[in-house]
């Protein structure tokens, strides 16, 4: 029964690898990261200009920073199409592995630790172990691929 729990729980974590990775990959080839990375920062700058002026009163300011708010929504909506790209792309396909992974082990404890067992409480169910698994793969995938900022 260990044993079987052992490789339940590794299976679970190579399957989040799996799918981290290739979503990262995905977001690699369909998007653009430097480009999301410069629009990002224009939109910050934006925004901080615009909080001084406001805060300061600077009417002039203000109405110079209004006549680009159009520009600034439409990097917004840029933004956010790359990242919708890869989600539209991997969503029916993730949905079909969550329904097969529930009917399978949702109500069983997948997270399994030789010595320490599933006495984790919730962390051990498959949504917390996947959740956890996903989190640790995507942020090994997104710096591998160059998605997230270093600095």
């Amino acid at each position: 029964m260990a044993l079987e729990n052992a490789w339940l729980t590794i299976s679970i974590m190579l399957l989040a690898a799996t799918i981290t990775f290739l979503t990262s990959l995905a977001n690699r080839l369909l998007t653009d990261p430097e480009k999301s990375k410069a629009w990002r920062k224009e939109i910050m700058e934006w925004n901080e200009q615009l909080r001084k002026a406001q805060k300061s009163g600077d009417k002039k300011q203000i109405e110079k920073l209004m006549k680009k708010q159009h520009y600034i929504l439409q990097l917004n909506s840029k933004i956010m199409w790359q990242s919708m790209k890869v989600t539209l792309l991997f969503l029916i396909p993730i949905i079909l592995v969550w329904q097969f992974l529930i009917r399978m082990y949702g109500s069983l404890d997948i997270a399994f630790f030789p010595g320490i067992g599933p006495q984790l409480g919730p962390f051990s169910s498959l949504y917390w172990w996947y959740l956890l698994c996903s989190i640790l793969f995507s942020l090994v995938f997104s710096h591998l691929f160059g998605l997230t900022s270093t600095e």
